[in-house]
This record gives C-alpha cells, sequence and structure tokens, in this order.
C-alpha cells in the first residue's frame, strides 16, 4: 500500500486533484501516438538472428549509415552558417532593407526540398539549363551535382531557416544592455559576441540544428533524387522490393540515430532561457560601417540560389509544356481537392487530439502531464518513412480492412504533425489568466463550461496557428503519402513525384506552382495569428 502511495504521489507530484476524465483522456491520445511503432519493433525483433546479423553488419548497410551521418553533420553545420549570421545581420545591425531581408531569408522554408533538388538537377545536372548558358563561353562541365555534396547544399538552402528563425527570436528578445556593459570593460565587438551574445543564444541555435539535423536524416525525397544511398532512400527501396526484414531493421537503425541525436541536442543546449525582458532592450543596432552594402550580398545571394533558381527551372518548364505531352501524366485539378481535403482533416484532428494534452500539461504541473505531452513528441521526430512502414506493417497484418485508406492516411498525418499543435496550444493555454477561469467557476461554471467560454476564446489562436502548420506540413509530406495513400489517390506531392520519377518535369510545374501558394497562404495564416508581437 504504501508502494503504490510513493508512486501516485512521484505520477502527480503530490496533487491529487488530477481530474480522473482528462487525465485517462490524455492518457489514451498519448498511448495512440506511440503505439504504431511497437509494430516495428515486433516486425524486427521476429527477423532470424543471423540472418539480422548478416543485413545490419553488410557493407551496403556501413556505406548507408556513413552517408546518411554524413548528411546529417553537412547540413547541421551549413545550416548554422548560414542561420546565425542572417540572424544577427537582420536582427541586431543596420543592414539596408532589413525589414525585407529578414522576410526573404525565411521563404526557403516554404518550398519543399525535393522540388528544389529536381529544379538544381535540371538546372546543374549533366546537360542541365546551366551548362547550356556557359557552353558557348567554354565552360564544358560543371561540379557534379549527384551525391553527397549536392544533397548536402539542396537540403540545407531549405533548412537553414530552421536555424535561422529560432536565432532570430532570441536576438531579438536579447537583453542588449548586456553588451554595452561588456564594451565599456574594453571587450571589443567579437569579444563580446564571443562571451555575452553566444553563451545566451547558444539554445535558440541548439533548437534550430536539432530541427535542421532531424529533417536531414528523415528527408526522403532530396536524397532519391540526388541518388544518394540513405537510410530513408534504402527503407523505401526495398519496401517496393518486399525486403520486409531488411527495411523493418534498417529503420530501428534510422530510429537509434534519431535517440542519439536527440541526446546529444540535450546535452549542448543550455538549461537557462535567453533574457527576454524588453526592460534590458535597446533600439541601438550595431553599426556595419563601410560593410554595410556589401553585407547585402549574404542574404541576397541565398535567397537568389534557394529561390529564384527553382522559379527560373519552373518557368522554363511551363514555357517548354506543349513538348513531349503524355496525356496520362496530365494535371487534375482532383488532386489539389484530395490535398487540400487530406491536410484539412489532419489539421482538424491534430487540433481536436492536441487540446486535451495541452490543457492537461499546462494546468498540472506533474510527471504524469510531462510524460503525456512528451509521448506525443515521438511521431514528429520519428521520420516519415519510418512512421509509414510502422504502419504498413500494423495495417497489412492487423487490420487490412484499415490498409491503405484515407482514414489511416489521416492518422499517419497526426501522429507525424500533432507536436506543432499541442506546442502552439499550450503556449496559449498558459498565457490565460488563471484569475479569469477561477471567476468562471465561482459563477457556477463546471469545467468544461469554464473552457468553452473563457480559455478557448483566448487560446484560439494559439490552437489556429498550430492547426495551419498542421495543414502546410501535411501538403509537403512525401513519404508517408506515397506509402499510405489509397490505389488511385493522386495529391499534388504524388503528381510532383510521378512527373520526376518519369523525367517529364513539365508535368510538376503546375502542381508544383499551386503547393507554394497554398503554402504561401498557410504562412500567412500563421503569421496572423501573432498579432502584434515583434519580429517575424
Amino acid at each position: 500500500m504504501r508502494l503504490i502511495r510513493r508512486l501516485r504521489d512521484f505520477l502527480t507530484d503530490g496533487d491529487d486533484r488530477l481530474p480522473p476524465g482528462l487525465t485517462l483522456l490524455s492518457a489514451a491520445i498519448a498511448a495512440t501516438m506511440v503505439f504504431p511503432l511497437a509494430w516495428l519493433v515486433i516486425e524486427a525483433v521476429t527477423v532470424e538472428r543471423a540472418r539480422a546479423m548478416e543485413l545490419l553488419f553488410s557493407a551496403d548497410t556501413a556505406e548507408v549509415l556513413a552517408n546518411s551521418l554524413l548528411l546529417m553533420g553537412g547540413v547541421t553545420v551549413f545550416s548554422i552558417l548560414l542561420g546565425v549570421p542572417l540572424a544577427y545581420l537582420t536582427a541586431r545591425t543596420d543592414l539596408p532593407f532589413r525589414r525585407f531581408w529578414s522576410v526573404v531569408a525565411a521563404l526557403p522554408l516554404v518550398v519543399p526540398s525535393y522540388v528544389g533538388a529536381f529544379a538544381f538537377v535540371s538546372a546543374f545536372g549533366p546537360q542541365g539549363e546551366f551548362h547550356d548558358v556557359l557552353a558557348p563561353l567554354g565552360v564544358e562541365r560543371l561540379p557534379e551535382i549527384y551525391g553527397l555534396p549536392g544533397t548536402i547544399l539542396v537540403i540545407t538552402l531549405y533548412t537553414y531557416p530552421y536555424v535561422y528563425l529560432t536565432t532570430r527570436a532570441a536576438l531579438l528578445s536579447f537583453d542588449t544592455t548586456l553588451i554595452e556593459a561588456a564594451r565599456t570593460l574594453n571587450h571589443g565587438r567579437t569579444e563580446a559576441f564571443r562571451r555575452v551574445t553566444l553563451p545566451v543564444i547558444r539554445p535558440a541555435i541548439a533548437a534550430g540544428s536539432l530541427l535542421a539535423a532531424l529533417y536531414a536524416v528523415s528527408d526522403f525525397g532530396t536524397p532519391s533524387i540526388m541518388r544518394l544511398p540513405v537510410f530513408t532512400r534504402q527503407i523505401y527501396v526495398e519496401y517496393n522490393a518486399f525486403g520486409r526484414d531488411y527495411a523493418a531493421l534498417l529503420s530501428l537503425q534510422l530510429l537509434a540515430v534519431v535517440l542519439v541525436v536527440l541526446a546529444l541536442e540535450w546535452l549542448v543546449r543550455s538549461n537557462r532561457d535567453a533574457p527576454g525582458d524588453d526592460a534590458g532592450t535597446t533600439d541601438r543596432l550595431v553599426s556595419l560601417g563601410r560593410w554595410r552594402w556589401p553585407a547585402t550580398l549574404l542574404p541576397a545571394s541565398v535567397s537568389a540560389v534557394a529561390l529564384l533558381v527553382p522559379i527560373w527551372i519552373l518557368l522554363l518548364w511551363l514555357l517548354r509544356s506543349e513538348t513531349g505531352r503524355r496525356p496520362s501524366m496530365a494535371f487534375e485539378p482532383i488532386q489539389v481537392v484530395n490535398s487540400v481535403s487530406v491536410a484539412a482533416a489532419a489539421a482538424v484532428a491534430a487540433a481536436l487530439a492536441a487540446i486535451p494534452v495541452a490543457y492537461f500539461a499546462a494546468n498540472h504541473d506533474s510527471p504524469l502531464a510531462a510524460l503525456f505531452e512528451r509521448a506525443t513528441y515521438v511521431g514528429f521526430a520519428v521520420p516519415g518513412i519510418v512512421l509509414a512502414l510502422a504502419l504498413v506493417y500494423f495495417g497489412s497484418g492487423y487490420l487490412p480492412w484499415l490498409y491503405q485508406t484515407l482514414p489511416l492516411l489521416v492518422f499517419a498525418y497526426v501522429v507525424r504533425f500533432l507536436p506543432q499543435v499541442v506546442g502552439s496550444t499550450r503556449t496559449a493555454i498558459l498565457g490565460v489568466d488563471p484569475k479569469l477561469v477561477e471567476a468562471s467557476r465561482t459563477l457556477g461554471e463546471s469545467s468544461m463550461g469554464a473552457f468553452r467560454r473563457v480559455t478557448f476564446p483566448l487560446t484560439r489562436s494559439g490552437i489556429v496557428a498550430g492547426a495551419a502548420l498542421v495543414f502546410l506540413t501535411t501538403m509537403k509530406e512525401l513519404p508517408v503519402t506515397l506509402i499510405l495513400r489509397p490505389s488511385g489517390f493522386e495529391t499534388i506531392v504524388t503528381q510532383i513525384w510521378r512527373a520526376q520519377e518519369t523525367a517529364l518535369y513539365q508535368y510538376a510545374v503546375v502542381p508544383t506552382l499551386i503547393l507554394l501558394v497554398i503554402s504561401g497562404l498557410s504562412m500567412v495564416v500563421i503569421l496572423a495569428q501573432e498579432g502584434g508581437r515583434e519580429g517575424l
């Protein structure tokens, strides 16, 4: 009995007022989010031991592991080298057109990396557009775009905004009087940055770097287009070749890599938060002096490569769309309807599932509440192709009537992107004054009534922003859609992928432009929920 009491006190942190209904609902949602991965483990452990050892320690597996680690490390390093200077220039200096560059530098995040990949292949690949432009100038050969260097380049261009946005947010809330104090102690600008600014923004850099690293190791489209053998590409190949054993073992290896990345980020990250007290901030910007205009070359060149190259290639394909016509590859409006409908369904379902978990975590400071909240983050940390493979094993083996149906596809999206709503909803709930809720309770409202009349209206913007983010990422999700969609169910991303696989790139122009427009509108909705907040 004493043991049970101690366990209860640990889980509730001494709080006996945990509502049983909300606790059970949050537990059920958290368990559902973790549940699919259990089937992947079951599939992997059933492989014969000798066969498993042979596959895991083969030369092909070693090459896949090495390429994946090099890709992840390269993307992370170069994302920091691009994102941190861009954040500092747009947040802390007198860079010309600073507000314009602050928005443009974030725009590559809207472009799916696989769209950038086949645009770069078309531009810089053998017999690409740049080859035709430079041939009259005597340039007969361009550097190889395929392989590891090209993959690092492309993924970095579309993931550095993760580091840029988190670092810029930290710099905007940074107590600049600390810099002034360091300068009065005869520290130079570089020394002051190293001793004062860098330690404070390091958690933000680590957070953005984690997102870039997880994106790099989980990206499927770009390595496939760039012909780089990595975990995601090899898992997909084995899945299509009915190599379920090898695909399951590779998936577990990829999960192990992801867990190591999460552990390293936790070790690097400082426990203290960056000072955000506006009382210590000033409007004084760092003067770049004679480097003021040359400094614009950094955001201009990065933005031009990341945005103008895909736009240029898309326009060329559009102008040449009359050549090599194949009616079976033609874009159909139903693909937009399909994409928007499943993305909207996933956004609504994720919002509904996130509200109980976020409310429970925000209002109850107990290990149990923290455990349920963290459990919802598992799907986001797991690469999409691994999650899809786990649901394939589960659906085909135990619920064949659910396999390759729209409900299973929407469920996969919710598992993958639920944390995006949980985080924004929990933050919004924490911003509600508890006195308002207490006042409604004293007026006779039940817990549900107080939430409906007080909490929900005040947190609606956070919920909408999170749902819009789920909608945006679902629209771009490739491996989950390719593997779990019902037969004949075509979306924007599947049309783009079909055009890429058949090298009929002109059939990817219209769906890509529609995807970029929808993604841009989703970003507008997200930013509109921020109200008058400073920065992006």
